[in-house]
C-alpha cells in the first residue's frame, strides 16, 4: 500500500493496465450491478440543482424513472446512488445509435449546459474510493465486464493511474496526482 496525504492507495493502481474499450463492452458498467452509480452527498445536491439542464439529454424512460424514484436514491445501507431503469441501466444514461450507453450528464457537460461532468464514482472507475474515519482507501476494482479494457490497457501499456489522470486530479487535486506520479516512478523502478 502507498500513502499520500490522507489516502492509502493500492499498488494495483500503478501496476495494472486499463483503457476503457467502450466499443467492446458497450458501457456495461452503466447497466450491471445492484444499484446505479454511487453518489456523494454533494453530488445529490448538485443533481437536484442542475436536473432541469440535464433533462433534455436523457431518454424518455430515464426521465420517467427519475420522476418516479427521484433524482437520486438512498439505499438500505444509507448510501446514495443514481436511480435505474427497471433495475438495469442508470437512469441518466442514453443509448447511442451503436447501442453504446453514454452519460446524459456528461453530454450536458460537454455541451456547456452544466459544470458537473458526472458522478466521481463513474469518472474514477475502475478505481473505487472508500472514506474511512482516519483515511481514504483508493483501490482497484476488478470486474469481468472490463476484460476488454484490461486487454487494451495491456496492449497500449497504460497503467490505471495514467488512464484516470484527470479523474484523480478532480478527486484529489493536482499536487496529490504529481506526488502519485513520483511514487509510481519510484515504485516501478524498484521492481526492475
Amino acid at each position: 500500500m502507498i500513502a499520500i496525504e490522507n489516502t492509502i492507495i493500492s499498488e494495483e493502481i500503478i501496476t495494472e493496465k486499463f483503457v476503457c474499450n467502450i466499443e467492446a463492452c458497450k458501457a456495461a458498467c452503466c447497466v450491471e450491478g445492484d444499484l446505479g452509480a454511487p453518489l456523494t452527498r454533494e453530488e445529490t445536491i448538485k443533481l437536484d440543482s442542475i436536473y432541469s439542464q440535464i433533462k433534455p439529454y436523457l431518454s424518455e424512460n430515464g426521465r420517467r424513472e427519475i420522476e418516479i424514484q427521484g433524482k437520486w436514491i438512498l439505499d438500505e445501507d444509507g448510501d446514495w446512488s443514481t436511480p435505474t431503469i427497471l433495475g438495469k441501466e442508470c437512469a441518466y444514461s442514453v443509448y447511442d445509435d451503436k447501442g453504446i450507453l453514454k452519460c446524459g450528464i456528461e453530454q450536458a457537460f460537454e455541451n456547456g449546459a452544466v459544470d458537473f461532468r458526472k458522478p466521481i464514482s463513474c469518472h474514477l472507475y475502475p478505481i473505487r474510493v472508500k472514506e474511512h474515519k482516519e483515511f481514504v482507501a483508493v483501490n482497484y476494482h476488478r470486474w469481468n465486464i472490463c476484460q476488454p479494457a484490461c486487454a487494451l490497457g495491456q496492449t497500449l501499456g497504460v497503467p490505471v493511474y495514467k488512464f484516470l489522470k484527470e479523474a484523480l486530479k478532480t478527486k484529489f487535486g493536482e499536487n496529490w496526482y504529481k506526488e502519485l506520479e513520483l511514487v509510481a516512478d519510484a515504485y516501478l523502478a524498484s521492481k526492475l
